[in-house]
């Protein structure tokens, strides 16, 4: 998969094309990305995705944008996945967001993209003031001679598939329901940093997975599956969270106790898949208290890791690996 930074100024190809933030590329957005490249291919073209960078609720309101489900890296490994050849990733700032929706049409749908066809959400809106809507799109496609749609939301068990729902299945700990909603466990990869090995000098080593300017939708305890060190999937426990206990900075870290495995693995690129929340968060009065709840929390994972033998995270997330912009 081919991923540019921005729209060029003339198409150099026809394309079908969709546009969305895609944050988490849950069921809703794999159904939409069927319909694209199915039609991709039947018309021969490549299959295209328009997205963003920032999202827009973090431009308008940094504070009181959403956690992100996927960092850029990994919503671009997603899309690949699920068969997109490209993706245009469009800078959101002052500039985009005051372009008019006619301009948004002209210059990046007719004249950047060449688009042949186009899907949406049924919610998409576009434009300064969110001015530009399906009618509207409908309206320049006569014009131009491309076809416009709209997928209606999917439901799955009689609820509405969407990022809000997958978060807040998350900061609930019910990891099985954020599954339902993606299709797939909840994961974050990342790669293997240096940290200050406290866990090593208290008998329970972890990896370190570096976070970049990341603000996850959950913290605490949690049995995984991590993948990235061997053919199949390695247990373990992994803490998301600040570490109360031993720091006061107040800086974000994932931190994953690998069982029955002792090799080096600095510098891997590790996926996490989180499958069942074991606690919270605490603040332990002592190192001791907390090695002792450590101890707790790697036999409680176990404990439920077999007897979920069949729990299988792969995610298949690193086939078709995208050309990363620079």
């Amino acid at each position: 998969m081919q991923v540019l930074r921005g729209i060029p100024e003339q198409a150099s190809q026809a394309s079908v094309l969709t546009i969305g933030n895609f944050d988490g590329v849950h069921r809703g957005h794999q159904a939409l990305l069927k319909l694209l490249t199915d039609k991709a291919r039947a018309l021969g073209l490549p299959a295209v995705v328009l997205t963003f960078e920032p999202h827009p609720r973090e431009y308008f309101a940094p504070d009181a944008a959403p956690a992100r489900l996927a960092s850029l890296r990994e919503k671009l490994l997603l899309l690949a996945a699920c068969g997109v050849d490209r993706v245009h990733v469009c800078r959101f700032d002052a500039r985009f967001a005051q372009q008019p929706a006619q301009a948004f049409i002209d210059d990046f749908l007719v004249r950047g993209l060449a688009v042949r066809h186009l899907y949406i959400g049924d919610d998409f809106r576009f434009g300064a003031r969110r001015a530009g809507d399906f009618a509207m799109l409908q309206s320049a496609g006569e014009a131009h001679g491309f076809g416009v749609e709209s997928m209606e939301t999917l439901d799955v068990e009689g609820e509405r598939v969407s990022s809000s729902a997958v978060r807040a299945a998350l900061s609930e700990g019910d990891m099985a329901h954020a599954e339902r909603l993606l299709g797939r466990p909840y994961s974050i990869a990342g790669r293997v940093i240096h940290g200050d090995k406290l866990g090593r000098r208290i008998g329970h080593p972890t990896a370190n997975i570096q976070m970049k300017h990341r603000k996850p939708p959950f913290t605490g305890v949690y049995a995984v599956r991590v993948e990235g060190l061997a053919e199949g999937l390695v247990d373990g426990v992994a803490n998301m969270g600040i570490r109360p206990t031993v720091t006061g900075s107040g800086r974000l870290r994932l931190e994953v106790n690998l069982f029955d495995w002792n090799a080096d693995c600095y510098g891997a690129h590790l996926r996490v898949h989180f499958l069942h929340r074991l606690r919270g968060e605490t603040k332990f009065d002592s190192l001791d208290a907390l090695t002792a709840q450590i101890r707790r929390d790697a036999d409680a994972a176990r404990a439920w890791l077999a007897a979920h033998p069949g729990t299988s995270a792969a995610s298949a997330a690193h086939t078709n690996p995208p050309t990363l912009p620079r």
